[in-house]
């Protein structure tokens, strides 16, 4: 299958800026490609963690950040340019608390907003000139499969990572004659400060390292869609072209216990 990106394979002083990395996926792939020789920017609120990070990896560089307050973007992204370039922008970043439209939580749903799209946006608004000038560059967004359709528990949730997903897509429409690679990363379950809150049974969990090699690889493929792990991914996508007959009875059964 041929390559929609150009592949990643080398990561030696490769220029990357990991927003969201305090914890979780953003940590592990910021340690996963210091190891690999990249110069990794570390971004999030919690300032420690990130300080943390740049004692243990030398080659780093922390600016934190608040995805809320596009200030503290434009300030982030300006600190990261001057200090080491824009070579790969991972959007990381998210909010996750489950909801159901029976107790319907309108200030939940606006900050899932808030943090896992217009972040993005923020985020996106501040490094595009210079990707687009430069003429290389990738961006990858850290979606979900939860967004591929409606699931019990996701209503706040999944509409951002659906967004993500389409948001992802025109950029790559727009973005790749122009010499620049645009990924979406969607993820099944994997063991984060988010997912622990979860009372369910989480089908084929992963470790955030087995999430970060997973991304790898699929950079190095020059991959648009990152998905993974395949074994419970693939069946979500195979979900998702059923009609609505069959999907809603079919999905309420298999998640009865998640939603009781």
């Amino acid at each position: 299958m041929a390559s929609l990106n150009p592949k990643i394979e080398n990561w030696q002083d490769r220029s990357v800026w990991i927003v969201g990395a305090s914890s979780g996926i953003g940590w592990a792939l910021a340690q996963a490609l210091s190891l690999r020789g990249a110069r990794v920017a570390v971004s999030a609120r919690n300032a420690d963690k990130l300080n943390a990070f740049v004692l243990s990896n030398p080659k780093s560089f922390a600016a934190p950040i608040d995805v809320q307050q596009s200030d503290s973007v434009q300030a982030a992204s300006l600190a990261v340019s001057a200090h080491q370039g824009l070579d790969v922008v991972v959007y990381c970043a998210g909010h996750y608390l489950a909801q159901d439209a029976k107790a319907f939580d309108a200030q939940q749903l606006l900050l899932h907003q808030e943090v896992n799209y217009l972040g993005a946006v923020r985020v996106l608004s501040c490094v595009l000139p210079s990707l687009k000038a430069q003429g290389f560059g990738h961006v990858s967004l850290i979606s979900s499969v939860a967004g591929y359709r409606g699931l019990p528990k996701s209503l706040a949730y999944g509409p951002t990572k659906a967004a993500l997903t389409h948001l992802a897509e025109c950029l790559y429409m727009d973005l790749h004659e122009l010499g620049l690679g645009v990924s979406a990363v969607l993820p099944g379950f994997v063991s984060t400060p988010l997912t622990a809150q979860n009372t369910f049974e989480m089908p084929a969990l992963i470790s955030p390292e087995e999430a970060a090699i997973a991304m790898i690889k699929g950079y190095a493929r020059g991959e648009f869609e990152i998905h993974f792990p395949k074994r419970f991914t693939r069946v979500l996508k195979l979900l998702r072209c059923l009609p609505y007959a069959w999907y809603f009875p079919l999905v309420a059964r298999l998640t009865k216990g998640a939603r009781s």
